[in-house]
């Protein structure tokens, strides 16, 4: 068990993971202060041992004070790293103190989405499996759970302050361009996100998509190498075969059909593979781990079907709030495609957009701030209307879909210039839908 009796801790930042770090640590015998510059009262008090000093709305103690420094996810290194003497997040707590394997999942888009999957896909095959980290609850809340393995959300956040984090199972699903403030550029995200890897041997797993951009950092990796595609194959790791699942694993291919499953789109597909894959290495049988998908719905608005109005079928990914993840949307997407996109600009190259698999886009309807750079970038590649608002975009999506089609919210964007964030904007694509009514023909 992880020993901190005695230690002076510093915990930065009082939300989820704040709270949850500083009760654990005190619990385990640290003299512990909670700090958050920004928080003026705190609604969480009740949470923590009476022992944690809170400090809100004052400036962070000095680090160099404190024998561990835990700093929360949103926390930038420049505020804690040169004055600290050790640094854990509460990803490297978790680990050090959980006792069962760990799976652990990173990328830019569907890390939840595979998380909650890998997490159905274990408890399928008879496994005691509960997902935290990044995807919600704190990943320290599963020391002492009744586990045979913890399933983690990592973030790049997150990876910045882990040290020997160590997870049997890692799981790199994609990178595009994401938090380059706080990384610099892409090299940096892709330096954080690849720290998952790290600490691993060759008795575990690395699992990576098999974009030709990871194939450098694949070579290099200790741990065994499986790859996932949904478009073309692989030698070693998962890929689609038709409407089957083929696992490339040992000399004799795997092929599963779903038959009387559910059948993945867009993303989705990817994640399943990388979610199959993991599970496979955590010893759960392939054909038990897929009967989830019986009863598996996908996260809200990330590629969630919304309903179907003659014919049309109306899909929201408002959580696709970057261009990479608006890309991956379109590029798995068999039908032909009214696509909404546009919101926040906030600073993102949309360059990428035209490189998108535009050919089943049968138009693009802009929306918000970012619509004139993002009818720059997709010029000449695909028709454009620039229609302003959501409500406006989903009553024109209305008249020019055909039966056959898809009319997809996959803004590429943020949300905040017209709504709270993306579970607001997601939320009113679903009113405004249902407000159609079965009024098509």
């Amino acid at each position: 068990m992880l020993d901190l009796d005695g230690q002076d801790v510093l915990v930065l930042g009082a939300g989820i993971s704040g709270r949850s770090a500083a009760a654990f640590c005190a619990r385990l015998g640290a003299r512990v202060v909670l700090a958050d510059e920004a928080a003026q009262e705190y609604a969480g008090a009740a949470e923590l041992p009476g022992s944690v000093k809170v400090h809100l709305g004052t400036p962070f103690p000095d680090p160099a004070g404190f024998d561990l420094v835990v700093p929360s996810p949103g926390i930038p290194p420049e505020r804690y790293r040169a004055r600290a003497r050790r640094v854990w997040g509460d990803i490297e707590l978790a680990s050090r103190a959980l006792s069962v394997p760990i799976a652990a999942v990173t990328g830019t888009n569907g890390k939840s989405t595979t998380v909650r999957l890998l997490e159905a896909m274990l408890r399928a095959a008879g496994l005691r499996a509960r997902a935290a980290g990044n995807v919600g609850d704190a990943a320290l809340g599963l020391v002492g759970e009744p586990l045979d393995v913890a399933v983690l959300e990592v973030s790049s956040f997150q990876l910045e302050a882990v040290e020997s984090f160590r997870p049997r199972v890692a799981v790199l699903l994609n990178l595009t361009p994401d938090h380059l403030d706080r990384h610099g550029d892409l090299a940096g995200y892709l330096a954080a996100k690849a720290r998952i890897f790290a600490n691993q041997t060759h008795e575990d797993v690395a699992i990576l998509n098999a974009d030709p951009a990871f194939d450098a950092l694949a070579a290099s990796l200790r741990a065994r190498v499986l790859r996932f595609t949904a478009r073309g194959a692989v030698a070693c790791g998962a890929c689609w075969d038709g409407e089957a699942v083929c696992l490339r694993l040992d000399a004799e291919p795997l092929r599963i059909p779903l038959e009387g499953l559910p059948r993945p789109s867009g993303p989705l597909r990817e994640n399943l593979l990388a979610a199959l894959l993991a599970a496979q290495a955590l010893g759960a049988e392939p054909r038990k781990t897929l009967s989830a998908l019986a009863g598996f719905r996908s996260l809200p608005h990330r590629t969630e079907l919304v309903a179907e109005r003659g014919g049309v079928r109306f899909v929201n990914d408002s959580k696709a709030t970057n261009p990479g993840a608006a890309v991956a949307a379109l590029a798995l997407e068999t039908s032909p495609v009214v696509w909404i996109a546009g919101g926040k600009d906030k600073g993102l190259d949309f360059a990428e957009l035209a490189e998108a698999r535009l050919a089943g886009v049968r138009v693009a309807l802009l929306i918000g701030a970012a619509a004139p750079r993002i009818a720059e970038a997709l010029a000449g590649k695909v028709a454009l209307e620039s229609v302003g608002t959501l409500e406006a975009a989903v009553a024109r999506a209305a008249t020019l879909a055909r039966s056959g089609d898809v009319v997809l919210l996959s803004p590429a964007c943020a949300s905040f210039d017209q709504f709270r964030n993306f579970e607001h904007r997601g939320e009113r694509f679903r009113e405004l839908v249902r407000a159609l009514g079965e009024s098509r023909p």
